[in-house]
């Protein structure tokens, strides 16, 4: 089965219920900004502002970044060719690692049309210890966000973004999706439990975690407050996303057959 017919299980099933909602509001958004004269004045702003965040952003990491290469971290480099191949992307996206003051987060986006990876290098350092499924894990699910164009969708859904519960909706369900894709692609269940308990206490605590605790102490988390909380998110809460990977992978592997588990 190619992975292609594969990615279609792959993917969260509320990813295209948001993201069709999210299309329908943006639209009615939109064109409701455009019969109005001064609507199309804030649109522009609004857009030109978007872009020029975004452009700032962007342009700080290539400038200051260190982009992977034959010549620089060429074992990662290949890893990342390796996982473009297996998710069918046909150019490999530029991956730049950049430093950020101790934060542990990695983000796929476009520059100029161009695809680009950045992983913080407080992530990118577990290479020193050996855990590169960990690393390939991290990878695999920014390119998945390429893969599956949630990035090239932002504009198009822009005003839906700015909706809480609806653009942080489809956004959480992205995440489960890239998830879902990267656990997948790179065959290790515990290498993506290892990387989401990482984000949640960092490079040198995660390996002492109890995961099946931490989950546990999760569930009792509950109330109307942390689920406003939950709501207002882009991101799912880690424990959520744990148990999903864990969920995931069992119907895929049966125990006895799992890998790296």
């Amino acid at each position: 089965m190619s992975f292609q017919d594969m990615e279609r299980s792959l993917v969260h099933p509320k990813e295209k219920r948001y993201y069709v909602l999210s299309v329908i509001f943006s639209i009615i958004v939109y064109l409701a900004l455009i019969i109005s004269l001064v609507g199309i004045v804030y649109l522009i702003i609004g857009l030109l502002l978007a872009f020029a965040l975004n452009l700032m952003t962007l342009g700080f990491v290539r400038l200051n970044g260190v982009r992977l290469s034959e010549r620089q971290f060429p074992e990662v480099y290949e890893r990342v060719r390796k996982l473009c191949d297996r998710m069918d992307i046909s150019k490999v996206p530029d991956v730049y690692v950049t430093q950020a003051g101790g934060a542990l987060n990695a983000f796929a986006a476009r520059f100029f049309g161009k695809n680009m990876v950045t992983v913080y290098s407080d992530i990118f350092e577990v290479i020193r210890t050996g855990e590169h499924e960990l690393l390939d894990f991290v990878l695999a699910h920014e390119l998945a966000h390429i893969r599956r164009k949630h990035v090239s969708h932002n504009i198009l859904i822009l005003p839906a973004r700015l909706i809480p519960f609806l653009g942080n909706a489809y956004s959480r369900a992205c995440e489960f999706t890239c998830d879902r894709i990267a656990t997948y692609v790179t065959a290790s269940p515990a290498a993506a439990e290892r990387g989401l308990t990482m984000l949640a206490v960092g490079r040198d605590l995660y390996a002492d975690i109890d995961v099946d605790e931490y989950l546990h102490d999760s569930e009792q988390n509950r109330g109307f407050i942390l689920r406003m909380t939950e709501k207002m998110s882009t991101h799912p809460p880690l424990p959520k996303r744990i148990a999903e990977v864990r969920r995931i992978a069992a119907s895929w592997w049966p125990k006895s057959t799992a890998p790296n588990i």
